[in-house]
């Protein structure tokens, strides 16, 4: 072809075409090209490398660099002024970030994430703090600040809480999900204690109060791996965006109360949300409502309810006790450890994910919870006994019988205490048989003694067989002349 026709169907002008052939020429190149060159080949035989006059320039340690670069504080702006200050004719600061640059990509790769509409919630608490002040004393407090972004839009929540701990934590998820309207597929939580029993890099463990709420809500729980920022760029940032545009403005105000500050950071996060993003025409929140809010999963009818979990041993009396209350599980499970599970209302007990026994929690110390099904079949006939079966059951061995063990029970301040000698009354009933008995009770009641031991004195020396019955005890003489003994109580 001739060299206008390689200009028009090539694109390229016509002393263009000229140049490479002369460069050819020179390169004493013809067509066609052997097939074992490559492209890098040819280019070095068209454009050798020219010899610089340059004196060469004091290259950086770049592995030092980024290392520096992890330490808080510390800029590339920082390490070049250190370097051109140590550096006679180095580089300026232009080309010393772009050299940089072009080494960290060579020895280092990131991964950009594809995030799917409504797939993951990042959520972290906020290095930044809000004052609170005592109306009364003056005092400051810090408030701690939950912050919450959607992988997708970027949608920001935050909720002014009092701690870090465990209860906020949770009751933050409940209201960022319910702010989003939905809950998503996976949690990105940061490896915070209140979030994360046991840190791995591979198989973190969350606390099981945490795994409970993702149960509840049906999402998965996936922490960030340690030290790995990158891992939750999406909150990182969205965090850094709330400390910028919603707490710094807050700065200098003055708040009395959590709700105070809350709606003040709500009003302020309003405004983040509705700005304009800089990749997109439209906002956090039209983005949202527009591509993610439709694929979150619908919230379950009531609210996550808190949940304290603790590890107790089961003791001998197949209770678990707490806070002085005790609750019942199966007798097999005595001496093993077991997982509970508290609620302001219900004590929930697991044996390794299973549960074993539900309780109604009642307040105060002393609270005893047993479930009959519980107990030992000797213990259960024990339990089922109240004192209207006892005095049931005294009075079909005898009227006797019946009104001592009445008598008996109201002896005592609480009724159960009589209980034990109730049952030995059985006991001599079945040894002696229920015509002694009888006998017995009726000459223990005739002489005023009421209690266990004298009809089993009776029973054992056999004066229930006697005919003769002791006289009951005299009434006492009443007269006009005795003064009894309320007059003696009234002399000083």
């Amino acid at each position: 072809m001739s060299i206008r026709q390689v200009s028009a169907s090539c694109g390229i002008g016509f002393g263009t075409v000229i140049s490479y052939l002369k460069l050819a020429d020179d390169a004493g190149l013809s067509w066609p090209l052997p097939a074992e060159m490559s492209d890098l080949a040819l280019d070095a035989l068209l454009f050798p490398a020219k010899k610089s006059k340059a004196k060469p320039r004091d290259v950086p340690n770049w592995g030092h660099v980024r290392s520096e670069l992890s330490r808080k504080g510390v800029t590339l702006a920082l390490l070049w002024k250190e370097y051109d200050e140590g550096t006679q004719g180095g580089f300026g600061y232009s080309r010393f970030v772009q050299l940089f640059r072009t080494w960290e990509g060579a020895h280092g790769f990131t991964m950009i994430q594809h995030h799917r509409p409504g797939e993951k919630i990042y959520v972290d608490f906020s290095g930044m703090t809000i004052t609170l002040t005592d109306p009364v004393t003056g005092d400051p407090s810090e408030a701690q600040v939950f912050c919450a972004a959607t992988g997708y839009s970027q949608l920001l929540f935050a909720r002014v809480c009092r701690t870090q701990g465990l209860r906020d934590w949770l009751d933050s998820h409940s209201l960022a999900f319910e702010f989003f309207g939905g809950a998503p597929e996976v949690v990105v939580p940061d490896n915070l204690k209140s979030g994360v029993k046991l840190a791995c890099r591979y198989d973190p463990e969350t606390n099981p109060a945490y795994a409970d709420l993702a149960k509840h809500y049906k999402v998965t729980v996936l922490p960030a791996r340690v030290r790995k920022p990158q891992d939750k760029a999406k909150v990182e940032n969205g965090v850094q965006q709330i400390e910028r545009w919603v707490l710094a403005p807050l700065r200098d105000r003055i708040f009395f109360s959590i709700e105070d500050a809350q709606e003040a950071v709500s009003a302020e996060l309003l405004k983040v949300n509705s700005r304009k993003l800089s990749d997109v025409p439209l906002s956090r929140m039209e983005l949202f409502e527009a591509e993610e809010k439709a694929f979150l999963q619908p919230l379950p009818a009531d609210r996550y309810v808190y949940a304290e979990w603790r590890k107790a041993k089961v003791g001998p009396d197949y209770h678990v006790r707490f806070e002085s209350q005790a609750y019942s599980v199966p007798h097999r499970l005595c001496r093993q450890t077991l997982d509970v599970r508290l609620t302001s209302s219900r004590v929930e007990i697991f044996q390794e994910s299973v549960l074993v026994a539900s309780h109604h929690r009642e307040p105060g110390p002393r609270y005893v919870s047993t479930t009959p099904e519980h107990m030992p079949e000797s213990h259960r006939e024990y339990a089922e006994w109240t004192p209207q079966r006892l005095s049931r059951w005294a009075s079909e061995s005898g009227p006797c019988v019946g009104e001592f063990v009445q008598t008996m029970l109201l002896a005592y301040v609480r009724p159960e205490h009589g209980f034990r000698p109730a049952f030995g009354l059985i006991g001599l009933g079945k040894r002696y048989g229920h015509d002694r008995l009888e006998r017995a009770c009726a000459r223990a009641l005739r002489a005023g003694a009421t209690k266990y031991s004298n009809v089993k004195s009776i029973l054992e020396r056999g004066l229930d067989l006697l005919d003769v019955l002791p006289e009951p005890a005299p009434d006492p003489i009443v007269h006009e002349n005795v003064r009894g003994a309320d007059y003696f109580k009234e002399q000083p």
